[in-house]
């Protein structure tokens, strides 16, 4: 069986019955996970199995890890810092930023393959116009060199620890007020003004970037439809100008940014036909359900290898990384340089 086209997400501490049934579904490929689903590492650890277990090959498993104010597991898990904490670090001295940077990567990569996880939806890669609350201190910085710098050095670290990663919200959700959570933002700038927002993604796709996920926002100087919808943004621009050949996810289909498309169907049915391989369906079982009798016939087969390509590959040697100097060093030179107390895991300190 194929990784499907669909990523959902599941409601508690465990799996039920009727979501492992669900899971069974060829149309889906992946579950996302959140705050909800987590107690401590070994129960999530647990749930994360029994997801692995439901069919073969492995449903891909996500998050959103980004560092700061978005990070679904906390308790056990290092307290990463807000992006744009490193983007100020780079304006006092680069060079330790590229290395902070890195380890941010490293550690975030290290600590959620450990439980099982295949990816998180990281880095934020959106400028820093000062306009956007929602992306705010999610971002690196408003300089484009400063962005990529440091989310080329995070990637590079991620990789490091067997985890890819994927950029976002492509091609830009900085230049915006309004939060696509909530309503439709639309961005007036020409095309020759948007050129820094995709800077960064260009440079990462340089570095073999595998995944992007879009941005719920509409450019209408550009192309009428939002972004995470356009054949133009997801194939002319990114595929073809670009040249990225990795996995295309859609951001979640049930926000509010997308209320005027039509049903939850119907715009997994328009973001899939645009080109995207992976459309997230978010707190919505019935929409779900709905979508995977409506999509039935769905197929992809050139999706389901750039999909594939996301799965996180845990060390060769089976330790367990708190037991590593390696992570005790990592997790004791970010609290230093964030002039945090020590912190104090499975009886280690660092």
């Amino acid at each position: 069986m194929a990784l499907g086209p669909l990523m959902v997400d599941v409601e508690g501490l465990v799996l039920s019955p009727a979501e492992a049934q669900q899971l069974k579904d060829p149309l889906i490929g992946g579950v996302i996970l959140f705050s909800r689903n987590y107690q401590h590492r070994s129960q999530l650890s647990a749930l994360v199995c029994d997801i692995r277990s439901v069919r073969t090959p492995a449903l891909l498993i996500a998050v959103d890890q980004e560092g700061g104010r978005v990070q679904r597991f906390r308790e056990g898990f290092t307290a990463l810092p807000g992006l744009h904490w490193l983007g100020a670090q780079y304006e006092l001295d680069a060079a330790k930023a590229r290395r902070l940077a890195n380890l941010c990567g490293w550690i975030l990569a290290a600590e959620l393959i450990e439980v099982g996880v295949d990816f998180s939806f990281a880095p934020v890669v959106d400028l820093d116009r000062g306009l956007s609350e929602v992306i705010g201190d999610r971002a690196i910085h408003r300089d484009i060199e400063i962005v990529s710098t440091l989310a080329l050095a995070m990637m590079q670290g991620m990789r490091k620890a067997g985890m890819v990663a994927v950029a976002k919200h492509f091609p830009g959700h900085g230049g915006v007020v309004q939060d696509s959570h909530k309503e439709l933002p639309e961005d007036h700038r020409a095309y020759s003004d948007l050129l820094d927002d995709i800077e960064p993604f260009r440079r990462l796709i340089e570095h073999e970037l595998h995944g992007v996920m879009m941005a719920h926002v509409r450019y209408p100087q550009v192309d009428q439809a939002v972004a995470s919808l356009s054949p133009y943004w997801l194939q002319t621009e990114l595929r073809q100008t670009l040249g990225f050949t990795g996995a295309i996810f859609s951001d979640d289909l049930q926000m509010h940014a997308l209320d005027f498309v039509g049903s939850i169907p119907e715009r997994v049915r328009l973001t899939l036909d645009a080109g995207a391989d992976m459309a997230l369906i978010c707190n919505n079982p019935e929409a779900v359900a709905q979508t995977l009798v409506e999509l039935k016939a769905y197929q992809n087969p050139v999706a389901q290898v750039r999909l594939a390509a996301m799965r996180s590959h845990p060390p060769a040697d089976g330790s367990r990384l708190r037991d590593s100097s390696r992570w005790r060093d990592a997790v004791a030179t970010l609290d230093k340089a964030m002039e945090r107390p020590g912190l104090e895991l499975d009886g280690y300190s660092a």
